[in-house]
């Protein structure tokens, strides 16, 4: 049956961190080889909220999740209850957690060991004395109901609410001792490696967070051989098995596929162990290898794709409302101010925002996006360029018996060429770098490289997303050099 072609699709989805990488891989595997429907994996969602907004939306069918989160941060519960009062809560939103994996990955707080040593804290309770410890936490923990500041009540913390420190970037952190403690996941493979000390969480303020699958609750139902697929990796994965996992990603450079994929054969014969999921360094692990790896040419069409269709967009609105603010000055204040107010907006923060008004994730969203982006630049310089335009030379074809649309056409906008090619050529190369953000909500194109190289804190990765995107720009801002020969008059251009 593997090998049947079916018109059903099953989406999974993971957020931005390894292990739920290596999860949601873990599920696109193992949901193909029932053969019912085309598994698909929209990895690196971002946090709670975005990848709960694609479930509910319909836009992925099931994700890895954890107890801890669905009742703290999704229902919003003091405590943590059992699977059926969990389920009973998510029912009214369509939703149904099950399939317990096996491990627990906690919150907890960690130091540097040896400081940790020196300052005699082995406790959370330990931390409030020493008020001149940096902390260093990842934005989510910062944010969430179960995280930093029930933590800080918890526990009388004396410390301010810090900046928010990438995950994936925590660790290299604590390392060159830019802080001094960081939240992590029990099951983190770097742990070891960096000699951290875990904090014992002597109150007992994390609550339990075992690894369940959050899915629709349609999903036994609408494919049946597939979901006993997936429920056949009830308790298959061991606290030692997942921290290995991890660290062949983290540590050993093996891409998450083939992970999950010797996972899945050795469970074929057993559970899951810590020597089966460890994993040695994958060759062509090198940057060239990187940069020009099996997924370049895909990335780098989703990439282009994405841009010049925004920007056509930005295009056939930006001008116009130009030519609206310049011919009608009682709108420019409404045009040009409502052009400049989008342009402040967070790009992941439009994203996030974008999700529910479309009720997608992925493309749809990330165009939009990149669309109203893209009309400042477009906007400002047509409408600078259409006022510039000499009073007298329009007056003198009016005077000839001219339209307005006339002179517009033959006139203004010949005139105006330049300014505005400009424009479209800047909105152009920061829909480029804007474009990698995209992949935060599963949009594709460089920035796919990007979020996974931070999840694993990868530079060379990371690079090899961040080159091609740079080349791209200065490419995009050649080619509208040499487009400019053919737009606008020798006549203007040589007397711009």
């Amino acid at each position: 049956m593997a090998g049947v072609v079916s018109a059903a699709t099953i989406n999974i989805g993971s957020k931005r961190f390894t292990e739920s990488y290596i999860l949601g891989e873990i599920l696109r595997q193992k949901a193909a080889s029932a053969g019912e429907a085309t598994a698909t994996h929209q990895q690196g969602l971002g946090n709670t909220a975005i990848v709960l907004n694609a479930l509910t939306s319909g836009n992925i069918d099931v994700y890895p999740e954890y107890t801890g989160t669905i009742a703290k941060e999704i229902l919003k519960l003091d405590s943590v209850p059992s699977l059926a009062e969990l389920n009973a809560k998510l029912a009214p939103m369509g939703l149904a957690a099950a399939v317990p994996l096996g491990f627990n990955n906690t919150y907890a707080l960690a130091m540097r060991g040896d400081d940790a040593r020196a300052k005699g804290i082995a406790r959370l309770s330990d931390l409030k004395p020493h008020p001149e410890l940096n902390l260093g936490l990842s934005q989510e923990f910062i944010g969430r109901a179960d995280g930093w500041p029930g933590l800080k009540r918890t526990y009388e913390l004396p410390f301010d609410t810090p900046r928010g420190l990438d995950h994936g970037l925590a660790y290299e952190a604590i390392a060159q001792r830019q802080v001094d403690a960081i939240d992590i996941y029990s099951t983190d493979a770097k742990i070891d490696k960096y000699g951290l000390a875990v904090l014992e969480d002597d109150k007992r303020y994390f609550p339990p967070y075992n690894a369940v699958l959050l899915y629709r609750a349609d999903l036994p139902q609408r494919l049946p051989r597939t979901w006993a697929a997936l429920t056949a990796l009830e308790g298959r994965i061991n606290e030692p098995a997942m921290r290995a996992m991890n660290a062949a990603a983290e540590l050993s450079g093996k891409d998450f596929p083939s992970i999950a994929g010797e996972f899945l054969a050795q469970t074929s014969t057993g559970p899951a162990t810590a020597s089966a999921a460890k994993a040695t360094s994958t060759p062509g692990n090198s940057f060239v290898a990187k940069l020009f790896g099996g997924d370049f040419g895909r990335l780098t069409l989703e990439h282009v794709s994405l841009v010049f269709l925004a920007l056509a967009a930005s295009i056939a609105v930006g001008i116009p409302l130009g030519v609206l603010a310049a011919r009608h000055r009682a709108t420019e204040h409404w045009i040009l101010g409502a052009t400049g107010v989008v342009q402040t907006v967070p790009a992941l923060a439009l994203l996030a925002i974008l999700i529910p008004l479309t009720g997608r994730i992925g493309v749809v969203p990330a165009f939009i996006a990149l669309a109203l982006y893209g009309l400042l630049p477009i906007v400002r310089n047509t409408h600078a360029a259409l006022v510039q335009v000499p009073t007298g030379m329009k007056e003198a074809a009016r005077s000839l018996g001219l339209e307005e649309r006339t002179i517009l056409r033959r006139i203004e906008l010949p005139l105006a060429a330049q300014t505005i090619l400009a424009g479209v050529k800047t909105s152009a190369v920061i829909g480029v770098g804007t474009a990698t953000i995209a992949a935060f909500i599963g949009a594709g194109g460089y920035g796919e490289r990007i979020v996974t190289g931070l999840a694993l804190n990868d530079h060379a990765l990371m690079l090899a997303g961040a080159l091609p995107a740079a080349a791209l720009a200065l490419l995009i801002d050649g080619a509208f050099r040499l487009g400019e020969r053919s737009i606008v008059p020798a006549g203007l251009r040589l007397a711009a």
